[in-house]
């Protein structure tokens, strides 16, 4: 079977996601990369495929061109204005309306029916964008969402109490930015309400270093990478395992019209289901905040 990736935009996400691909096991077989700078996805091509003789899945890479789209089973849209230093992730909004509403073009153009996943920021502005530009259904566009956040999460808290990022059961949902929260009365380690291991203080302080982790790593190294593209892989997987896995990805939430980050079953037809999260009062007024946040977002946007 073929399992075919289109990756639209080739800078530090989109090639971080590539290379996370050979570098992990993936049902991914063909993987074609589509850029502005077509020379330069020639040279990404070539070198990855240099690495094959020591991936542990066959990925065979080359430069391509929205035509390549036709048979892909995931188009993942990384392409956009990067975050710079003192921009929030909803500062790109209007820069990124624009290039997305000429890349989903040429994307449907080319035939595409398979599943969209998108990683640029605002990423759940961006997954409703792309939902109303493409007229797919809902569950065949999925954002990036909070899957990134949720692993840097599970590893603060993972460090703090000395286990495996595996073994703490605990999610960060609503918007990617800065209106996004962990439900503690959610959260767990192992089967044990994670309030027996660390203090409030403590929870507030992981909640903080998880929410501003982008801006600090933007402010040494100019751009976020590594993270996002190993989430990327773990969706795409899901994907075309028909794993039925949970992750918090952005999918669409019906009842308020928006796509917003939560735990989602994800399988061979994208975004299954939301599962439902019983929240205690605080905790329901900082979703509902995010959700505001994002509907005043998508409502600046013209044209969708």
């Amino acid at each position: 079977m073929k399992n075919k990736v289109v990756i639209i935009g080739c800078g530090n996400v989109g090639m971080s996601y590539a290379y996370a691909l050979l570098n992990q096991r993936t049902y991914v077989n063909e993987l074609v990369l589509v850029d502005l700078n077509y020379d330069k996805t020639v040279g990404e091509a070539m070198d990855l495929n240099h690495g094959l003789a020591f991936a542990p899945s066959n990925v065979i890479t080359k430069a391509g061109t929205y035509k390549d789209c036709k048979d892909a089973k995931i188009v993942v849209i990384a392409a956009g204005a990067n975050q710079e230093k003192g921009e929030t992730r909803m500062d790109l909004i209007h820069k990124n309306d624009k290039i997305f509403k000429s890349i989903i073009e040429e994307v449907n153009k080319s035939g595409f029916d398979g599943i969209y996943i998108i990683a640029t920021n605002p990423v759940d502005v961006m997954t409703y964008i792309t939902w109303k530009h493409s007229g797919f259904s809902p569950n065949k566009v999925i954002g990036s969402g909070t899957t990134l956040d949720t692993a840097r999460l599970r590893y603060e808290v993972a460090k703090k109490i000395h286990v495996h990022p595996k073994n703490v059961h605990a999610y960060v949902i609503g918007e990617h930015g800065d209106s996004e929260f962990v439900p503690w009365s959610n959260a767990n380690i192992g089967i044990q309400n994670i309030k027996d291991f660390l203090s409030e203080e403590e929870l507030t302080e992981i909640c903080d270093n998880v929410r501003n982790a982008a801006y600090e790593i933007i402010n040494k190294k100019g751009n976020t990478s590594y993270g996002i593209g190993m989430s990327l892989v773990r969706i795409t997987n899901a994907i075309l395992g028909d794993e039925n896995l949970i992750l918090t990805v952005s999918s669409y939430d019906e009842d308020n019209d928006v796509f917003v980050g939560g735990p989602t079953i994800i399988n061979k037809n994208g975004a299954s289901k939301r599962i439902f999260v019983k929240l205690n009062k605080e905790e329901e007024e900082k979703l509902q905040n995010s959700i505001d946040v994002l509907k005043d977002a998508i409502n600046k946007v013209k044209d969708i």
